[in-house]
């Protein structure tokens, strides 16, 4: 009789290999196929069986990506054959990482599935640089928002509400928004953001070439494009962001915040 395969949707983490879960190591040891996103740090794959196929399944914003679509049948066609899948993301499969779309696709074939969750880089960026999310003194709350819109084949383009989340007086944590970095910071002012709000930027979050920028509001995007920092970064909006320290450039971004 021809076993039953399973999927796992793994989180590996901001990049960090020692960052990964217990379980998701087990899980990963385990696997007969692993489908890699483009940010997995490769040393991950050290937990992999020598014996196991490592199939690369990069999806990055504005570069030649694999199709959700063949990806989902992919995992299907190997559970089928009795396989045990890891689906092996950055971050958290949950968190911005389609594993939602994913699990209600794989459950629909009549496949079992699991969700090992990761650390999201929305958590780990501002963490790397002293940042917390929450401070009694500074923000009772945080907000995980995309700042990449939504334009494919799956729906129309949805845009967050800024002007909303100006509002909040929430910490903001953006995903995916540096290449919208102008137009996100202009909304969030029209919508009431003081420019003087601290914020800070984190490229490539507890990887070997991470890298920081700590600015304002009004100063983003000007900033941004001086310090050269790209994708894959987290930005961070809020009062939180006084808390950083980081070598060699926080005595004058603090002095900046005022």
């Amino acid at each position: 009789m021809e076993s039953k395969g399973k999927v796992s949707l793994v989180g590996a983490g901001p990049g960090d290999p020692e960052l990964l879960t217990l379980k998701a190591v087990r899980a990963i040891a385990a696997a007969d196929v692993l489908l890699v996103d483009d940010l997995v740090n490769p040393a991950i794959l050290a937990h992999a069986a020598p014996a196991a196929r490592i199939v690369p399944v990069g999806k990055r914003g504005g570069c030649r990506s694999t199709s959700q679509a063949f990806i989902e049948r992919l995992m299907v066609s190997e559970a089928q054959a009795g396989r045990r899948v890891v689906r092996l993301k950055g971050g958290d499969p949950f968190v911005f990482g389609r594993g939602g779309e994913e699990r209600a696709h794989l459950m629909a074939e009549g496949i079992e599935v699991e969700v090992i969750n990761g650390i999201s880089s929305g958590l780990a960026a501002p963490a790397s640089i002293g940042v917390p999310l929450t401070h009694r003194d500074w923000s009772s709350g945080a907000i995980f928002v995309t700042g990449h819109e939504r334009g494919d084949e799956a729906g129309p383009a949805r845009t967050p509400d800024w002007a909303l989340l100006a509002q909040t007086g929430l910490t903001l944590v953006i995903y995916m928004g540096v290449a919208r970095c102008r137009q996100i910071q202009q909304a969030l002012m029209a919508g009431g953001k003081a420019g003087s709000t601290p914020v800070a930027v984190v490229q490539g979050a507890t990887g070997d070439g991470q890298a920081q920028l700590l600015t304002t509001l009004a100063d983003l995007a000007d900033d941004l494009a001086l310090a050269g920092l790209g994708s894959p970064s987290i930005i961070v909006v809020g009062d939180v962001v006084r808390c950083a320290t980081v070598a060699g450039v926080d005595v004058a971004a603090l002095r900046k915040f005022g």
